[in-house]
């Protein structure tokens, strides 16, 4: 197993063409920061970042950014209407994934969890957070992506009944530097994107749907103030969670999700 993983972390994808790639020791958010840039930029740009002082995630909740794990935002220029657009945190939701399993050779071991976490093992161990300006053509899009490579916040700092984070370290002993995270997922991303464009979100759905953590069970949808219990069905064409209930199936375009 052990060499296994060496000939994985030996094997250096190509990064993508004409992607641009930024190293930032600190910086308050990857997100915020690529958005700052973007009236500049000229084409996709990596932002990579080996500390942040003011991550958030969904919601705008605070996010804790030790040195050692990965922050990073893919920022791209995007034509498509908004909902479009959206379908983007799949894309990256596939390609997270595929970078995991090129560097630890375990496919089994991770799911995907509605609308934009990855589990390790059935504990969160990435997420992802897609933020948008108007630019001066389409949308300038920040894709952004957070990864417990080394570290883990404890249990007792996420709400009751959310997935306990676990660190990519802790549950498989791979030890992975960001840079080195960032060739995979670039590489990753830039495949998903092109299908993405050239054919559409079909393929994405039925992969992303293989995929999925807890589908045909019952799960828990809450939006505010209100919470739905029913089967997770699927994921309709337009992204949004389809959950069986005692009344008929239901489509829920944006909640937080509990098993």
């Amino acid at each position: 197993m052990r060499r296994q993983r060496r000939q994985l972390l030996s094997a250096k994808p190509v990064w993508p063409l004409a992607v641009a790639r930024h190293v930032l020791q600190t910086v308050d958010s990857t997100n915020a920061h690529a958005l700052r840039m973007a009236p500049s930029m000229t084409g996709p740009a990596w932002f990579l970042g080996l500390e942040q002082t003011a991550g958030r995630g969904r919601r705008a909740r605070a996010w804790a950014s030790p040195r050692g794990n990965f922050y990073a935002t893919l920022l791209l220029q995007a034509m498509e209407p908004p909902e479009q657009i959206a379908l983007r945190s799949f894309a990256a939701a596939l390609a997270l994934r595929d970078a995991f399993v090129a560097l630890t050779g375990l496919p089994n071991a991770f799911a995907l969890k509605w609308p934009n976490d990855v589990l390790l093992n059935g504990g969160k161990v990435a997420g992802i957070l897609l933020e948008s300006s108007k630019g001066a053509r389409g949308y300038d899009l920040a894709i952004g992506v957070g990864v417990n490579l080394s570290g883990a916040p404890p249990a007792s700092m996420v709400e009751p009944g959310a997935v306990v984070p676990v660190s990519l370290l802790g549950e498989t002993g791979l030890r992975v530097t960001p840079e080195a995270f960032l060739d995979q997922l670039a590489a990753a991303y830039d495949r998903w994107e092109q299908v993405f464009v050239t054919q559409g979100f079909a393929l994405l759905r039925q992969e992303w749907l293989a995929h999925a953590a807890k589908l045909g069970e019952v799960i828990k949808a809450r939006t505010g103030a209100e919470t739905r219990e029913g089967v997770f069905e699927t994921i309709d064409p337009a992204g949004n969670l389809i959950l069986r209930m005692s009344s008929g199936p239901v489509a829920i375009p944006a909640a937080e999700v509990f098993f």
